[in-house]
């Protein structure tokens, strides 16, 4: 049994709710199926809406609603290339948790 003054120091370990609650909220990206497939299309090249669209087989709004998701959480960038818009996963981070999560399930 921890004493009182043992749950203190374990207790001033543990991270503020509130950094708690964003952790969470940047784990929820990876609950949803649509933007997981995305970040592993885009795991392997640059793609525009119209690409992942096509690739994926879902409305070019519903790839768009995700990249905004993710743009929103600074996991993937765009350029432009005239009037094409190329997304890219641009925080290598992304790679290790998708292997991450990978091996952890046992499928690959």
């Amino acid at each position: 049994m921890i004493n009182y003054y043992d749950s203190k120091i374990i207790k001033s370990y543990m991270p503020k709710f509130s950094q708690l609650s964003e952790m969470a909220e940047f784990f929820s990206v990876f609950s949803d199926i649509t933007r997981i497939r995305i970040l592993s299309l885009l795991s392997i090249s640059e793609m525009c809406v119209g690409d992942i669209s096509s690739i994926l087989e879902i409305s070019q709004s519903t790839v768009s609603h995700q990249l905004k998701y993710l743009k929103n959480f600074d996991l993937v960038d765009y350029r432009r290339e005239g009037k094409v818009i190329f997304y890219y996963v641009c925080n290598n981070s992304i790679y290790d948790m998708m292997d991450t999560g990978i091996k952890y399930l046992g499928i690959a």
